[in-house]
């Protein structure tokens, strides 16, 4: 019997859009068959300005319990699915500051051989959700990781329109993700795992 494959969901979210997606993806992922870790990364923000925004102050206290991703994560999965808002058509800080502490299991090549995924949200349309996922496969590249995108491989991406991820606009946080968007993040978690899943058995073989 095939062993379970392991899933790490990481993720940052400011007021809760990309925190839903995230939901989504560890949800799929647990339908799917595999063990699922659902982590949120370190905020960096200042105090202050989190309780300048109400929706920020209110998502933290929401997700005070969900655990803080740690480096283990990463070696412990088999698939990990990365998911953050876009900034300025890059990732967040926060998640790109989590991703810098990976150095040593790098270096060990610890991070090789899995398989990598992701989702985004942006506040406007054409806000940076494809060049975001983009940028962040480079880093997968550098893992010596599998990059698995969701393409066109059902009939709802032509609705979902991204070929690289799932991804929605929220409408500077109004706008939570729709049956669209968290399609799509549900279909990029269960095609990782679906892959991830041959590869381990193909690497165990």
């Amino acid at each position: 019997m095939a062993a379970q494959v392991k899933v790490a969901v990481i993720y940052y979210s400011a007021t809760g859009i990309t925190y839903q997606m995230a939901l989504a993806a560890a949800e799929a992922a647990g339908e799917a068959g595999a063990e699922v870790r659902l982590r949120k990364v370190r905020e960096l923000a200042p105090d202050e300005a989190i309780r300048s925004n109400s929706g920020w102050q209110a998502h933290r206290l929401e997700t005070q319990d969900v655990d803080e991703a740690q480096p283990d994560d990463l070696s412990w999965a088999d698939v990990v699915i990365f998911g953050a808002p876009t900034r300025y058509g890059m990732i967040a800080a926060q998640l790109k500051q989590f991703i810098d502490t990976t150095g040593p299991l790098w270096a060990q090549g610890a991070l090789a051989d899995k398989v990598y995924s992701a989702f985004t949200s942006t506040a406007t349309e054409h806000g940076g959700q494809e060049s975001t996922l983009l940028s962040l496969f480079n880093v997968f590249y550098h893992w010596g990781g599998v990059v698995v995108a969701p393409g066109y491989t059902d009939p709802s991406q032509f609705t979902a329109g991204n070929p690289y991820g799932a991804s929605h606009t929220s409408n500077n946080g109004e706008v939570p993700p729709d049956h669209v968007a968290l399609g799509a993040t549900a279909l990029t978690a269960k095609r990782a795992v679906r892959i991830g899943a041959a590869l381990k058995q193909g690497l165990a073989g």
